[in-house]
């Protein structure tokens, strides 16, 4: 999200703001929100209308739909196709952040590469924003898990040889491959709804912090853009277009400009790509090119990719103050464990700067602006 306030501003109460965040949005393996507990029927619903059900309720305005991917719900979503388990999962964990790697960042434009471009996406110098990554949570999770034994028996079934256990799967046009994407859609359908009610907490934080109105703030959503999904797209192929079946993991969509799919505010310069990095250096918004639709289906990388596992990262950290040392940069940190900030330090992952770079000199995704964190709240 990018906001009407600078980033002198957000940094006079960057500590008040932080706690407030951290009051107000739950984060943690398990989190979960005691006031909003969904009974099957009203989950379903989430799972099949998606950011229209959040609307519906309050969250969030109509013109957030214009910048969400889809719109905010991925068609052909059947809840029924989920199970028991992962709605039960599910049901108390909308709205919020979860662990490892997600997070709510509040930061600011440090860097302009594209001005055209950034004008495009109402982003400029010193800007503050907000960076939401978080996903579906439980259910997601537990639909994987169950479709995973699903595919590794289908893939027995239609003969399929597997290089790899993990590569199990089926045919798209089969029991198995419907089943698995109405499945996938309704999980999306989630994680659209879930980034939707923490971006509204965001907002109602804000509000409440800086004694501001809506209009004032002007916390307007740039774009929400999903990750780890197969999508089934047009694309073309030896001089033919295809359907295809796109899968992104760990990876993101990179649409050119021009694209019907493309909010038409962007349409020009292409659609936006977040690019998480990690807590202690900097993100990056870039657009997405024609070069990526002809050579990548349209994709790029979504994040900067781990270099140490977690016990890796906990064996480094060790006898360390990671709050403390991110404080030292300017970054106030707030985590539901210790355990989290110390798997997620730093040098537990590659430089993002470096991955831009490479994405961009393959001219896969166009570099636009380079957001630093000043506070972050994480699971």
């Amino acid at each position: 999200m990018r906001s009407g306030l600078s980033r002198t501003e957000v940094e006079k109460v960057i500590h008040q703001l932080v706690d407030a965040l951290f009051r107000n949005i739950p984060s943690g393996v398990g989190s979960h929100r005691k006031d909003l507990k969904l009974d099957p029927k009203e989950l379903s619903r989430v799972l099949e209308k998606g950011v229209k059900w959040a609307l519906e309720r309050g969250y969030g305005s109509a013109e957030d739909l214009e910048h969400i991917e889809a719109r905010g719900c991925i068609p052909g979503a059947d809840a029924s196709k989920v199970s028991d388990k992962a709605m039960e999962r599910g049901k108390a964990q909308l709205g919020t952040v979860g662990s490892g790697n997600h997070f709510v960042e509040v930061g600011y434009v440090e860097e302009v590469f594209d001005e055209e471009a950034a004008r495009a996406l109402g982003l400029e110098k010193d800007m503050a924003t907000v960076l939401v990554h978080t996903g579906s949570r439980g259910l997601g999770h537990q639909v994987c898990d169950d479709y995973i034994k699903i595919m590794m028996k289908a893939s027995r079934e239609y003969g399929i040889e597997l290089p790899d256990p993990q590569l199990c799967c089926a045919p798209v046009d089969s029991p198995e491959g419907r089943d698995y994407l109405a499945a996938m859609a309704a999980a999306a359908n989630f994680a659209f709804v879930n980034r939707q009610m923490i971006s509204h907490w965001v907002r109602e934080t804000f509000e409440q912090v800086f004694g501001l109105g809506p209009r004032d703030l002007a916390l307007e959503l740039v774009y929400d853009v999903c990750h780890n999904m197969a999508k089934l797209e047009e694309h073309e192929v030896d001089g033919r277009k295809m359907k295809l079946c796109v899968h992104r993991k760990g990876a993101t969509r990179a649409f050119p400009p021009g694209h019907p799919e493309v909010p038409e505010r962007y349409r020009e310069v292409g659609q936006p790509v977040l690019i998480p990095g990690d807590m202690g250096r900097c993100s990056y918004v870039l657009v997405g090119t024609q070069q990526a639709y002809r050579e990548t289906f349209g994709s790029t990388c979504h994040g900067a990719g781990r270099v140490m596992s977690r016990h890796q990262a906990i064996k480094a950290s060790k006898g360390r103050s990671i709050s403390k040392e991110l404080e030292e940069k300017g970054i106030v940190i707030r985590g539901a464990s210790k355990a989290t900030l110390v798997e997620e330090i730093p040098e537990a992952y590659k430089d993002v700067n470096n991955v831009v770079n490479v994405v961009h000199g393959a001219g896969i995704s166009k570099k636009v602006v380079r957001l630093r964190p000043l506070g972050v709240i994480k699971g």
